[in-house]
């Protein structure tokens, strides 16, 4: 397989390449880019050349979303970035995974590795075979969802993983993620955002305001006008109505369909 890496980063681009042959020692990088100018002129001479795409979001002359208005991109991409909030960008182009800065060997094998399963269920052992990135995508869309969020804790930046999310909701312009241990959050993403990112068997918008983990819910009561009212785990002084529109599908999604 041969891969393009496109990476402003020296260090982080070298360490690429070393974690790629511990992998696979027959991978090949055909180049590495750190511009995107210079990324855009290469592929559109040499895109065929190459069965995977490494890309880095901030590079020297602007962001990588901006080769994508220069060169129809047909590769499949693995993006590499220190930001989470470029995820969904990311996800509406030929992106397979989205890895955050420092990866791991561990990162970069199981981004490898979904990338050789979609092959396979795709049909044959994908060799020589060109992907069909749509079909990639749209299984992508089904497996794929985000596990965790970046948040500032004073001068400091904390990962915190969905497992430890009770829920998410929105005042004013902000929205909060609140944590098992009753601690909020601001992030960098709307509602309408994260209904698209978190994986749909465990959150489900109640409302307009709310987002909620159903491990977080410890009761569910009938309320008026055939609403129903959501009791947290947590002790929480507003109330959580699921609305009326929802309250058919928040049954379903309660009872796993």
């Amino acid at each position: 397989m041969k891969v393009l890496i496109i990476e402003d980063e020296v260090p982080a681009a070298e360490k690429l390449e070393r974690y790629l042959k511990r992998y696979d020692d027959s991978i090949e990088v055909a180049e590495k880019l750190n511009s995107v100018s210079s990324s855009s002129a290469w592929l559109d001479q040499n895109q065929n050349t190459v069965d995977l795409i490494f890309m880095d979001i901030q590079l020297l002359d602007g962001k990588s979303f901006e080769i994508f208005d220069n060169v129809k991109i047909t590769k499949p991409i693995i993006f590499i970035t220190a930001f989470d909030e470029y995820a969904i960008d990311a996800f509406k182009v030929n992106s397979i995974d989205y890895l955050l800065k420092p990866i791991t060997f561990n990162d970069l094998s199981g981004a490898l590795e979904k990338l050789e399963q979609m092959k396979v269920n795709l049909g044959g052992n994908g060799e020589n075979k060109q992907l069909d990135i749509n079909s990639m995508l749209s299984q992508l869309q089904q497996k794929t969802y985000k596990n965790r969020f970046m948040v500032k804790l004073g001068e400091h930046i904390k990962s915190i993983t969905t497992d430890k999310i009770e829920f998410f909701y929105a005042e004013g312009r902000n929205v909060y993620l609140v944590t098992n241990e009753n601690r909020k959050f601001i992030i960098d993403f709307k509602l309408e955002d994260l209904e698209d990112l978190l994986d749909p068997k465990s959150f489900f918008r109640a409302n307009r305001t709310f987002i909620m983990n159903i491990e977080g819910i410890t009761d569910v009561v009938v309320y008026s006008n055939s609403r129903l009212k959501i009791i947290p785990r947590l002790d929480y002084d507003k109330e959580i109505i699921v609305s009326r529109e929802k309250v058919t599908s928040f049954k379903e999604w309660m009872s796993g369909l």
